[in-house]
């Protein structure tokens, strides 16, 4: 992302905005920050950050799009990268994981844009970032049973969901314990349990 400095063309200036909230979110809760502790951090005054976005929501829009697109683009490059469908799987999985490991601020705001009351352009994008992520999943899982390298004895739309599941959990297990090496410390075994219960019996 873009790096900080006083003055930067309006694009430039933006990406800063959305890095600075990334970095408030990894320090702390992320329904906490404010488009004050925002300003404070970039050295800015209040006017001068909405100049740049009109409003607290358009910010967190912003922060939304950014990690929907470079998450996506993470994932759709590890599984186009992987020779088969598990292999596929896998390298998604943990592409993922990686992403969470180098930005964990990241899940705070998607999991409270999802819980926020009502629509809003943020919870949108979030929407869209999982509904694609979803698709992609099932695509890789259904290839995998066409080929025979995956059981026949589950549905894809369930294993993909549950697929996702298994990463929330590990976040969610990261919070509880207040250690964010939780998630990329256990994601082998619990990517490996999936994996037992996807693959076609004589591949085991």
């Amino acid at each position: 992302m873009a790096m900080k400095g006083k003055y930067l063309p309006a694009e430039e200036r933006r990406a800063v905005i959305v890095e600075t909230v990334l970095t408030l979110a990894a320090e702390g809760n992320p329904s906490e920050i404010t488009t004050a502790a925002i300003a404070e951090r970039m050295g800015l005054t209040q006017g001068a950050l909405f100049r740049h976005f009109p409003s607290k929501d358009a910010i967190w829009e912003a922060v939304m799009a950014w990690a929907a697109r470079t998450l996506a683009s993470r994932l759709e490059a590890a599984a186009a990268a992987s020779p088969t469908p598990l292999d596929a799987l896998e390298a998604v999985f943990f592409a993922h994981i990686g992403f969470i490991a180098e930005y964990p601020g990241v899940p705070g705001i998607f999991f409270g844009e999802l819980q926020r009351p009502g629509d809003s352009p943020a919870r949108e994008r979030a929407r869209e970032l999982m509904e694609g992520y979803g698709t992609r999943l099932r695509a890789i899982l259904r290839e995998g049973q066409a080929t025979g390298q995956l059981s026949q004895a589950f549905d894809a739309g369930t294993a993909a969901s549950l697929f996702v599941g298994i990463i929330q959990g590990l976040v969610l297990q990261s919070f509880l314990s207040g250690s964010r090496e939780t998630v990329s410390k256990n994601a082998p075994a619990a990517f490996s349990l999936f994996r037992r219960g996807i693959e076609a019996g004589d591949a085991r």
